[in-house]
């Protein structure tokens, strides 16, 4: 039971083509939270998952745009809570996690994330391919941003409401999360990470994930968005990388001058000067960009903090 009864709380149940599981989530999240309400967003689904989530009590809303990016932003446009829980309709994420998660928030965490990977993950996960990815993903971003965080792709997480309502969701898939992971390094909030008892799809449950597309899907993300948050590292490394290769090339150039008087090699020289100035460009190009993210994320803080007023107001 969480410590603080007054507070709302929304579970959020993205949910596309989950009959055989749905009405046991519900179930299971009425046990753990009784006071929350339950949200299932039904992404075109083909069975009876609307049907039956109804049935057991839960709030039943449509969603037409394909995609668990797209269930996710309508989610936090359309629902006002202080605490909200997001799962995934499979019954892969324990539900008595949730009152942890939610006091958590409220102690003034802007993240809880339910980490799977330091429990039962890796020997319930089925698909090595799986495993595979969630580590390199994890290893990618924990360096780039200098963080620690053990699990980056989870769906089992609990957000404050001025996360909710200042998060961008730009992604339309299932690499919204990383998106999540990303946004919360790069704007420094608060994350609290908490292990949880993973449990793979009961029988008869199928995954929606496709490993290669929805992986390379990920992968696009990190790189669009280290593209963006860290412009300075990734425009500057390719200049430095051309610039190298430019100036070891001029002095190829020049060493050939200085035994025989003569530039045997005008289109070297000629394409080394230029891959030295496209090298400068790239790093004054990563400059600018950097004071833009910079920038950016001031007017995150501020847009954060005038939410958070908001929300203490009212």
């Amino acid at each position: 039971m969480s410590k603080n009864l007054n507070a709302s709380v929304a579970v959020l149940l993205p949910c596309y083509n989950e009959e055989v599981t749905i009405g046991k989530v519900v179930r299971d999240f009425k046990t753990a939270l009784p006071n929350a309400d339950i949200y299932v967003y039904d992404n075109n689904s083909t069975d009876r998952t609307a049907e039956i989530a109804s049935s057991e009590g839960a709030i039943v809303r449509k969603e037409p745009r394909q995609g668990k990016g797209n269930v996710i932003r309508a989610m936090f446009e359309d629902i006002d809570a202080d605490v909200y829980v997001m799962a995934d309709g499979d019954d892969t994420y324990p539900a008595d996690a949730a009152p942890a998660m939610v006091d958590k928030v409220l102690e003034g965490y802007d993240m809880v994330i339910g980490d799977r990977l330091s429990s039962t993950y890796f020997q319930e996960n089925k698909r090595p391919f799986h495993n595979f990815g969630n580590r390199l993903v994890r290893d990618s971003i924990n360096g780039l941003f200098h963080a620690n965080v053990t699990d980056i792709m989870t769906g089992y997480r609990a957000f404050s409401f001025t996360f909710v309502k200042t998060y961008p969701v730009l992604s339309r898939g299932f690499e919204v999360e990383t998106e999540m992971t990303i946004h919360s390094l790069n704007n420094n909030l608060r994350l609290f990470e908490m292990p949880i008892q993973y449990r793979d799809r009961p029988e008869g449950s199928v995954s929606k994930l496709d490993t290669v597309g929805d992986g390379i899907k990920v992968m696009g993300t990190i790189f669009r968005m280290i593209r963006e948050y860290k412009p300075l590292p990734f425009f500057g490394g390719l200049g430095a990388i051309l610039g190298i290769i430019g100036i070891v090339l001029c002095g190829s150039v020049t060493v050939d001058f200085w035994h025989t008087g003569m530039v045997a090699r005008f289109p070297t020289l000629i394409g080394a000067v230029m891959l030295v100035i496209a090298g400068l460009l790239l790093f004054i190009t990563g400059i600018i960009l950097d004071v833009m993210a910079k920038n950016d994320r001031k007017a995150f803080i501020i847009d954060a903090n005038q939410f958070a007023m908001m929300r203490r107001q009212k």
